[in-house]
């Protein structure tokens, strides 16, 4: 940690800053514009389902599409935390730990919406991409923000493979979506 002693009035301050963070401002700038932009796109995708498919079709949304939204704003807040300023890497190790826990329980509540919705037979695929690679993903994110602490420069290596695997999990499937909607438009829209 580098330390700045700057004079004021009466007073010194103390500035730190944490010198692995700042070695990776551009890739999470690169990181978090890709994510609000994929988020944005998801909302496009979102309304094209439901322009094609039936409208009560929440089962499947869900299931499949709200959990891609989730990981782009996972990828975006990764990337938001590890750009802001911060001083200690404690708090940075804590707001990645919630994160990456967060996102564990929210894959195992995705996985029962997957199983129990009716409207789609999932196949070994949809569960790689909708329930094992981010479990993967968030997993990974909560061992690396323990070791963020012991080894830093070791653990933003995997949290910048976690944010990328989380951007190709998104991007696979929405596009997996919208494949599926237009092979298969027989469907009829409901009102």
């Amino acid at each position: 940690m580098k330390s700045i002693l700057t004079k004021g009035d009466n007073f010194i301050v103390l500035l730190a800053t944490v010198p692995q963070l700042t070695e990776w401002n551009n890739f999470y700038v690169i990181i978090g514009a890709a994510a609000a932009s994929l988020t944005g796109l998801m909302f496009v995708v979102v309304t094209l389902i439901v322009s094609v498919r039936n409208r009560n079709a929440e089962a499947p949304t869900a299931a499949f599409a709200t959990p891609t939204v989730i990981h782009f704003g996972a990828a975006l807040l990764v990337a938001a935390i590890l750009s802001a300023p911060w001083s200690t890497l404690w708090v940075v190790s804590l707001l990645l730990g919630l994160t990456g826990l967060s996102g564990i329980l929210y894959i195992i509540i995705t996985a029962r919406r997957i199983s129990h919705q009716r409207d789609y037979k999932p196949v070994m695929e949809d569960w790689v991409w909708h329930t094992i690679c981010p479990f993967v993903s968030y997993t990974v994110l909560f061992i690396a923000s323990i070791l963020l602490l012991t080894n830093p420069t070791f653990a933003l290596y995997f949290i910048g493979a976690v944010t990328i695997l989380l951007l190709f999990t998104g991007i696979h499937n929405s596009w997996d979506a919208i494949t599926y909607i237009t092979a298969n438009p027989s469907q009829e829209r409901g009102s």
